[in-house]
């Protein structure tokens, strides 16, 4: 019997049975969580893709979801064969990585356009105001805008002035540019537009003042940003070295680290090692993000 349990290929038949029983025995929720953290993410990417003006071929994304997700698990599984603990471990980490890639990629790119937009705002409220001063109406402001600014503001200005040449009303427009960027100084002007469109005003007054608060609001930001700039990177710094010292060892002492993948006890503490790591890093961010 013990010939038999010593025998990998032995073991890993008895795990994939294992692992069979109890994945039919759950199937329901096993399938509905695999395909909630794949495939399930599509209309999420989908949507950011959209916000941010990306065409992307459907079939193509499912695709590439599915391989990165289970594909890159089973390289680093089959890769670590006849390691059979260590090769589940590192695959299962690797999947998780690749479920999770996508949607925080695409999310950071989406949330650095916002960022991009706001710090748009300033030279484009500046123009703004000129034009109203000069006898312009806010949509030919905006035409000023769009001809003067390349980026991601002249593309959501763009759109707005498209959708009130086909007939939308400036403020539902507006209320739709402010639904798509989420941020309080986007809000500030839409708001202060239709506001003043309903009871009458200072256009220019208007754009100024949203001007100055956007510029002192990223003064603060920036300053906040020098302040903990030091902060995140020992946060980073101490989050990797110890796995950057594990790779660098099996490299060059293996039998030295070889206990860590082949022992109970080894595999309690790379576990506890992840796990610990892992909560001290989220920790760490969350000491050195400040919102203003």
């Amino acid at each position: 019997m013990s010939k038999f349990f010593g025998d990998p290929l032995f073991a890993a038949i008895l795990f994939g049975v294992t692992v069979f029983v109890l994945t039919y025995l759950n199937s329901e929720k096993v399938l509905g969580f695999l395909y909630k953290r794949t495939l399930g993410q599509r209309e999420e990417l989908f949507r950011l893709l959209d916000k941010m003006y990306v065409d992307a071929d459907r079939r193509k994304l499912s695709v590439s979801i599915v391989l990165l997700t289970f594909g890159l698990g089973a390289i680093v599984f089959l890769g670590l064969w006849p390691n059979i603990f260590a090769g589940l471990l590192l695959g299962t980490l690797f999947s998780l990585a690749g479920w999770s890639a996508p949607k925080i990629i695409l999310q950071n790119m989406w949330e650095s356009r916002c960022n991009r937009i706001v710090d748009q705002m300033v030279d484009g409220m500046t123009i703004m105001a000129n034009g109203v001063k000069s006898g312009l109406s806010l949509t030919q402001a905006m035409e000023r805008v769009v001809e003067n600014i390349a980026g991601p503001l002249s593309q959501e200005f763009t759109l707005v002035l498209n959708q009130i040449r086909l007939g939308r009303s400036v403020e539902d427009a507006l209320n739709e540019f402010g639904d798509r960027i989420p941020r309080p100084d986007v809000q500030m002007f839409v708001t202060g537009v239709n506001i003043l469109k309903e009871t009458g005003g200072n256009l220019a007054e208007t754009f100024t003042t949203i001007t100055q608060t956007v510029r002192e609001r990223q003064k603060i930001e920036k300053r906040i940003d020098a302040m903990t700039s030091q902060g995140v990177m020992q946060a980073i710094i101490v989050t990797c070295v110890p796995f950057l010292i594990l790779i660098m060892l099996l490299f060059v002492d293996p039998p030295f680290v070889k206990p860590l993948f082949t022992t109970p006890l080894g595999w309690f503490s790379l576990i506890l090692m992840i796990g610990l790591q892992v909560i001290g890093g989220v920790i760490m961010k969350k000491i050195v993000t400040i919102k203003v």
